[in-house]
């Protein structure tokens, strides 16, 4: 008896050279496309090219509408993140929750062996892999998820490089519109900056006042959610002859603190909320702060909490509060943590 794979469909590419490569290996494929938010006429053109895809597999394809857990566990807490002066990171929050939950739920819930999506990663059965294409990797993304699911997951494109894919899928006629398309944006529900989804909830333009590490009045902002730590423009600094950067968020003031570059430098970082995929307490590892930052060596010590203190072997610059720090050792993904500080 084939094994039955439940594969997340977007109406991309990638998911869709997924479904195809999984059939192509003997599986009985059953797709699934996940309507996360409200968007008019998002998710209509996205099942169509789903459904699409199905007819051409001969598999079925329904969709599941999972757009109140996106709303509770996803979407508020982007906006509430952003309120509170952190820089919220929703994709992460994403996968735990709704990608690697709720679809994984909905999978066990048809009879169906293993989940698949088309994320770029691979992995062991035990530990989440970085993709042969690095350029492409989303581990990172993934620190957070449920390490007792790793075995039921398959990643068909963990092996691929991004224009293999799309030459893949070129090659076929039916699908071989899915290889010009424009790629989604990073985060599904912002179309542009993430300030046009805050304004739909919520009051972004308040001036107000820019304070220098030493707490003395230097210029002016347009309201402090339009700043993330490290952001060096759309502020006014008063007589300044070199750039300056955000250091500090102060929601209840409304208030920014700006400072040099160097001052921006940190060595030490608090983090909650740590997800591991083995049960270590203390351990020396890699650390990426941020997606698309390098990786750094580290020291981690895991708190009684359930959160960490990471000592750096050398300074990262721009650490901000909501974003993850992921631990690395080799390729392999060891888990990672909130940063709060």
């Amino acid at each position: 008896m084939n094994k039955k794979v439940l594969v997340g469909m977007s109406g991309g590419v990638d998911s869709t050279v997924t479904a195809k490569l999984l059939q192509d290996a003997g599986y009985e494929v059953e797709g699934v496309y996940m309507k996360l938010h409200d968007k008019p006429g998002y998710h209509e053109a996205n099942f169509a090219k789903v459904q699409h895809v199905a007819k051409y597999l001969g598999i079925k394809a329904t969709m599941l509408d999972l757009s109140k857990d996106f709303d509770e566990a996803v979407y508020r807490p982007f906006i509430e993140g952003y309120k509170q002066g952190l820089t919220p990171n929703p994709c992460a929050n994403c996968n735990r929750l709704i990608k690697f939950g709720k679809m994984m739920e909905h999978a066990r819930s048809i009879g169906a062996d293993y989940l698949a999506t088309g994320h770029y990663v691979r992995h062991d059965g035990e530990y989440i892999i970085e993709a042969s294409d690095e350029t492409k990797d989303q581990s990172y993304f993934l620190f957070d998820i449920d390490k007792s699911i790793i075995p039921h997951l398959i990643f068909p494109l963990g092996e691929w490089r991004k224009e293999d894919v799309k030459a893949y899928a070129s090659k076929i006629d039916a699908l071989k519109d899915f290889a010009t398309q424009k790629e989604s944006s990073e985060i599904c529900f912002v179309e542009t900056t993430y300030i046009d989804v805050l304004k739909e909830h919520t009051e972004v333009e308040m001036p107000g006042e820019v304070l220098d590490v030493n707490g003395n009045v230097i210029g002016h902002h347009k309201g402090y959610m339009h700043y993330t730590i490290g952001k060096r423009r759309g502020f006014f600094v008063r007589g300044a002859h070199e750039p300056h950067y955000v250091k500090e968020i102060r929601p209840e003031t409304n208030q920014i603190v700006v400072c040099r570059h160097d001052d921006l430098e940190v060595r030490h970082i608090n983090l909650e909320r740590v997800n591991l995929m083995n049960a270590q307490k203390s351990f020396s590892c890699d650390v990426k702060v941020r997606y698309r930052t390098k990786r750094v060596a580290c020291r981690v010590e895991v708190t009684e909490d359930g959160g960490a203190v990471i000592e750096l072997e050398e300074p990262v610059f721009g650490v901000a509060a909501g974003q993850a720090a992921v631990f690395y050792e080799g390729n392999r993904l060891l888990g990672g943590g909130w940063i709060t500080g």
